[in-house]
């Protein structure tokens, strides 16, 4: 078993919670944002203990920006706010599921969605050749 870092930043988070997660070397865990009531998935984050926190107590995304060294609250700027339905973390507790009603565009490029630009296989492809099939 490997030994989990604590955050470098102080939090608040539940102890139980905080126990639980299994972090980056840098303190992080990837927050994946879905759509509560379509399933679609809208985009990836990262929150560290305290914008966990944040996020389940106010009700409002909060993430932590590794490029800007600071939290933000999805939509304080642009007015694209992601109002928290549920949070949940995986099997291994080193992802967490936050299902979101999306006000808005979800991508900071304002697209509705951050995996709908560049993709790679479409439904129905199967990813194998037809000879290997």
């Amino acid at each position: 078993m490997t030994s989990t870092p604590q955050p470098s930043r102080p939090s608040t988070l539940d102890a139980e919670i905080a126990a639980r997660l299994k972090r980056s070397t840098d303190g992080l865990v990837p927050a994946i944002a879905q759509q509560y009531d379509t399933g679609e998935v809208l985009m990836l984050g990262w929150m560290d203990d305290e914008a966990l926190h944040r996020t389940l107590t106010t009700g409002r995304c909060t993430y932590w920006s590794r490029s800007r060294g600071e939290y933000w609250v999805k939509g304080d700027t642009s007015g694209h706010v992601q109002y928290v339905k549920s949070v949940a973390l995986d099997c291994d507790a080193d992802t967490v599921l936050v299902k979101v009603d999306q006000m808005g565009a979800a991508c900071h490029t304002g697209a509705h969605t951050c995996f709908d630009a560049d993709v790679l296989l479409k439904d129905g492809d199967s990813g194998v050749p037809a000879a290997d099939q």
